[in-house]
This record gives structure tokens, C-alpha cells and sequence, in this order.
């Protein structure tokens, strides 16, 4: 496969198709084109582009009207839409369809040719950086996602800001904080992840502090800690909402900025930037007294919450063919693009083991397919049920799906306005009803306008 940048660029004006097309031969760069709507949907089955330079206006069709068949014939790529005329309606449009951009044609093509450049850039950073953690879930074009890339991009800049990452297992928080390392320092530093849930109590201090010799029975040498051994880098804290103990002397550290050996009374600096992640609503546990206030205060200055799978649309799609191409090279096999009734398949399906649960999924049907294509038969039994899709959750609230009516939204929604009710509005007992965290009920409550229904004494105002 080439990793030339390629362009398809759709306009019915051949003369200036072919000189945004000779431009770009100039900058290495493939180009297609195609004149009509047809022959951008053929071109957009059989090829594959990083990007769509769509016109308005075509002879056949409306370019509005093929934006999301296209996008959803080619999942990976972005789209420019262009016009004659300057069109905010039309503009708006475009962009709720899916569109990154909406460019007026000029006489000159700088501005299209500028466009290219920084989707091309943006295309050798994910070659260079973004390699690994694609394939673990950091790629997306769905505002969510989107979010969560650009609050990175800011804390880059800010390469002491400490950063809570939150989100259901398998999103990629990990990935996230790699991600973010990587901008900030590009991979020179260490990064040191620290698992809080098999942190042993009576070792915690030592494993994160360091010790020095003979600080303890069995200490016969002098040992560096975790916020040492991540020197200028970075350290994750990983399901921080595990941490026993040692909140206060964390808290501290963080406080400081500065660590003590066990055993010893100099003061080390920290130079790391702190990165915490938990699947826990910690707001819920400083409540319960689970966990410390201050030590939430001074996580959550840069809060990050990555989105779960379901929540994310068509990004389903763009993770399964990154995935599907992933795995396929790892193989040393050719396998076609993904089919529509695969596709749906993929779509309807909640993934609670979120974006972990995907790669494997197509892990095993690449495995299984062994060339050629995926068929339905690769998938597991889970994706190929034969019955309306239910929604269940720890408490008995079942919803069934029924196709042409309900939508994942308006599903969504009359499971929390029953889980609500059942829990007489306080939003903790209706959080463990619908088997999620209080801090996830309240974003989706936000989403769905439905913040009037709590009770006052559950009203938060961090929500």
C-alpha cells in the first residue's frame, strides 16, 4: 500500500480539475478525478484517498447529497467541499455532514493547495506519532473525538499541567497519555506508567518514591522510584481511583512538585508532568469518602474524558477499516474493503468492551477471512443475533430496539428517564441502576437536557 497522500477531487469543471491536479503533482501527491457523482462513488468504492475535494454542483447529482456516501466509502479520508458561490446555509450544511472545511473557488488556488498541505502534514504526524496509537483507538472524526484530540494538542503546550484522563475501560486512555507524551516531548523522555490497582500497600511508597539502602528490612541497596526513573517525561498514574493510602503523600508531591527516597530527607524535584486515569466517577468517591478532595482538586486541572465507543458514530467504521488494514499487513495479506452488511453489523453494536473490543473483533475476522473478504461468518455470534437489539443494564431496565423508529439517542434517553424515575431522581442510585458511573449519567443527562429532573440534593456543580 502507498503512503503517497492521495486526493480525489470531484468538479465538473475539467480545466480547473486538472490544474489543482497538476499542482498537486508538483507537492507528491496522487490525484484522481471524476466529473461526475458517479464516477466519484465508483472511484470512492475501488480506491482509497486521505482526502475529497468535493464541488457543489455537479451535472447528475448534488454534492451535498453524495458527501456522506462517500465518507462512508471512504471512512478515512477527509472532505473539502467546493463552490462557485458563497453559500452560508450550504457551508453549514456540509459541515454538519461531515465536511472539514467549505472553500470558495478563487482564480487562484492557494487557498485549496494550503488546505492539502495541512491535511498532509496532519496525515505525516499520525505516520510519524500517530502509528501505534491509531490502531489503539486515538483516530476519529466525530466531535468527541475531535475534542479530546485538540484539549491534547493545548496541553502540549503546557508540559507541566497535570491531566486527568476518564472514561470507560478500553476507550484508550492509555493511548491517550502516550499520545500526549509524545507531543509534548517527543518521545526523548521516559514515560512510566504506574498501575494503581496492583500497587502494593506496604510497597507503594518505595515503588513510587524510591529508597535508599537499608530504609527498610530487605532494602539492601538504594533503589529509584517511578517519579525518578520519569525524569523530564512522563508519569501515568493509571486507574488512579485505586490509589489506598498514599493519597496524602501524592497529594503532597503534587503540592510541591518535589519527592523524598524512603529513608532519606533530600528532596528531589519532580520534572514530570503527571497524567491520571480511572474508569471511576472520583467526584462520587469524594462523596463516599473514598477518596481525598484535595487530591481530586489537584488531578482535575486539565480534565480529558474520552468518549465511549457507542457515543462515537461512524468512527466505529474508520477504527474497523484501520484495523482491518492493520492486521492484514501484519498477515501479509490482501483483504477488500469492508462490505455495507458488515458495516451495518458494526454499527449496531454497543461495544461495552469499547475500542479494545473492536480491534479484537477484527483481529479475529482478519485472522478468520484469510484473504480476500470478511464475511458475516468471521464475525462472533454477538454481532449476528437475529433479534431486535436490547439495551440492559445491573437493575433490570431493558429497552428493545426497534429498527425505523428508535434511534440510539432517543434509546439513550428513555433508559435514563426510567432509571431516574425508579431511583426516585437521585442520580447515584440511578447511575448503578444503568450499570455506569454517577460522572457518565450526568454527561449524558447534559446531553439530553435532562439536568432538571435530579434531585437538589444531588446537584452538582461540576457537571
Amino acid at each position: 500500500m502507498s503512503d503517497a497522500f492521495s486526493v480525489l477531487v470531484v468538479d465538473d469543471e475539467e480545466m480547473y480539475a486538472q490544474a489543482i491536479a497538476a499542482e498537486l503533482s508538483r507537492l507528491a501527491t496522487t490525484c484522481d478525478l471524476a466529473t461526475t457523482a458517479r464516477e466519484a462513488l465508483e472511484r470512492a468504492q475501488s480506491g482509497r484517498y486521505d482526502l475529497i475535494l468535493l464541488d457543489h454542483r455537479l451535472p447528475d447529482d448534488d454534492g451535498l447529497r453524495i458527501l456522506p456516501l462517500l465518507l462512508s466509502r471512504q471512512p478515512q479520508a477527509r472532505l473539502v467541499m467546493m463552490t462557485a458561490y458563497d453559500s452560508v446555509p450550504a457551508a453549514v450544511s456540509a459541515i454538519r455532514l461531515g465536511a472539514d472545511d467549505y472553500l470558495v473557488k478563487e482564480a487562484s488556488l492557494q487557498p485549496v493547495l494550503d488546505r492539502v498541505q495541512t491535511l498532509r502534514r496532519r496525515k505525516e504526524m499520525l505516520a510519524q506519532g500517530w502509528s501505534e496509537h491509531a490502531r489503539e483507538g486515538l483516530l476519529g472524526r466525530s466531535p468527541g473525538m475531535l475534542k479530546v484530540i485538540e484539549q491534547l494538542e493545548q496541553l502540549a503546550r503546557s508540559p507541566d499541567t497535570t491531566v486527568l484522563l476518564t472514561g470507560e475501560t478500553g476507550v484508550g486512555k492509555g493511548v491517550a497519555a502516550r499520545f500526549l507524551h509524545r507531543l509534548t516531548r517527543g518521545g526523548a523522555e521516559p514515560f512510566v506508567t504506574v498501575d494503581c490497582v496492583s500497587l502494593p500497600p506496604t510497597l507503594a511508597e518505595s515503588l513510587l518514591f524510591g529508597h535508599e539502602k537499608g530504609a527498610f528490612t530487605g532494602a539492601d541497596q538504594a533503589r529509584a522510584g517511578a517519579f525518578e526513573e520519569a525524569g523530564g517525561g512522563t508519569i501515568l498514574l493509571d486507574e488512579i481511583g485505586d490509589m489506598g493510602e498514599i493519597q496524602g503523600k501524592l497529594l503532597r508531591v503534587l503540592e510541591n512538585r518535589s519527592f523524598v527516597r524512603v529513608g532519606s530527607v533530600r528532596e528531589l524535584p519532580l520534572r514530570a508532568r503527571i497524567v491520571a486515569s480511572t474508569n471511576r466517577d472520583l467526584s462520587a468517591m469524594v462523596e463516599e469518602g473514598d477518596f481525598r478532595h484535595d487530591l481530586y482538586q489537584r488531578l482535575s486541572v486539565f480534565p480529558v474524558h474520552l468518549p465511549a465507543l457507542r457515543d462515537r458514530g461512524d468512527d466505529v467504521l474508520l477504527l474497523a477499516e484501520h484495523f482491518r488494514e492493520f492486521f492484514a499487513r501484519k498477515l501479509a495479506i490482501d483483504l477488500e474493503p469492508l462490505s455495507e452488511d458488515i458495516r451495518k453489523r458494526l454499527l449496531a453494536y454497543d461495544y461495552p468492551g469499547n475500542v479494545r473490543e473492536l480491534k479484537n473483533i477484527m483481529e479475529r475476522a482478519v485472522i478468520l477471512a484469510g484473504g480476500g473478504r470478511i464475511e458475516l461468518r468471521h464475525l462472533p455470534e454477538r454481532l449476528l443475533a437475529d433479534r431486535p437489539l436490547r439495551m440492559e443494564a445491573p437493575g433490570s431496565i431493558p429497552f428493545e430496539f426497534v429498527p425505523g423508529v428508535d434511534t440510539m439517542k432517543s434509546l439513550e434517553k428513555r433508559m435514563i428517564q426510567e432509571a431516574l424515575a425508579r431511583a426516585g431522581n437521585v442520580k447515584s442510585e440511578a447511575a448503578k441502576l444503568l450499570g455506569i458511573s454517577r460522572f457518565q449519567l450526568l454527561r449524558r443527562m447534559e446531553r439530553h437536557g435532562l439536568a432538571e429532573r435530579t434531585s437538589e440534593r444531588e446537584d452538582d456543580p461540576e457537571a
